[in-house]
């Protein structure tokens, strides 16, 4: 990703609605949909700035991947032990057979050889294990965004299906989220179109809208994986190695 990605992340990842909202709408899937077992270990890999690590440790032990140094020294220091750097799809150095959860959130589509990765995700796990993703949807919705956060692509529910079946990873179900402000986004992105001025700025909005919007989204914790929700920005999974 682009330096200010990071940058803005480390800024904003504590306040903006969208990654507050997230991280409870996560822990409720995993909570309803994980079937992890008590003290579980759990890769994140692709961790950033290591805003995920305090929710994903209310599930186990966490250990954490990042290629991007600056990121990498701020998540070291949220988890309180070394962020590895070994990057995707080869995973190089990583445990086989180890893991009883692995996170990839909204970093599958940063891969050009996503179904490598996924397969070697698989690798890692434990029997029983599950890799928890996450990936923005629609590729219509290309923006700015995708390219300063040098995304490959954004998915459909088949291409994601597709690609999770070819690494020899079945899914519990592909599920929509950031569903309920979908509408806002997609107008924003073909507004912003007809305008000539597509807008990669991902800071949060005024504080008012950032708790609006935040109240909004964070409703999905009670739906994701309960009730099929309309499209969204995202598409929301657990994948297992198949049997046999």
């Amino acid at each position: 990703m682009d330096r200010i990605v990071y940058d803005r992340m480390a800024a904003h990842d504590s306040t903006h609605w969208w990654y507050r909202a997230r991280r409870d709408i996560l822990a409720d899937y995993l909570v309803r949909e994980g079937g992890l077992p008590e003290d579980a270990r759990i890769l994140e890999i692709g961790c950033g700035t290591g805003h995920n690590l305090p929710m994903l440790a209310q599930f186990g032990r966490v250990e954490a991947i990042e290629i991007d140094p600056a990121a990498r020294a701020i998540a070291s220091a949220r988890l309180g032990a070394p962020v590895s750097a070994a990057p995707l799809p080869e995973l190089p150095g990583i445990e086989r057979g180890a893991y009883d959860l692995i996170a990839v959130l909204d970093v599958v589509e940063h891969i050009e050889d996503d179904v490598a990765a996924l397969k070697a995700m698989g690798e890692c796990l434990k029997p029983g294990g599950k890799i928890l993703i996450a990936v923005p949807a629609h590729q219509w919705m290309w923006s700015a965004h995708d390219v300063v956060n040098h995304h490959h692509r954004r998915y459909s529910k088949a291409t994601l299906a597709a690609a999770i079946g070819k690494a020899g990873l079945k899914h519990n179900g592909l599920r929509w989220f950031n569903s309920l402000l979908f509408p806002l986004a997609a107008a924003s992105r073909i507004a912003g179109r007809l305008r000539g001025k597509d807008d990669s700025d991902d800071s949060p909005p005024h504080p008012a809208l950032n708790a609006l919007f935040e109240r909004i989204f964070r409703l999905e914790r009670h739906l994701v994986g309960r009730v099929p929700l309309s499209p969204g920005v995202s598409i929301l999974t657990l994948a297992s190695p198949k049997e046999g």
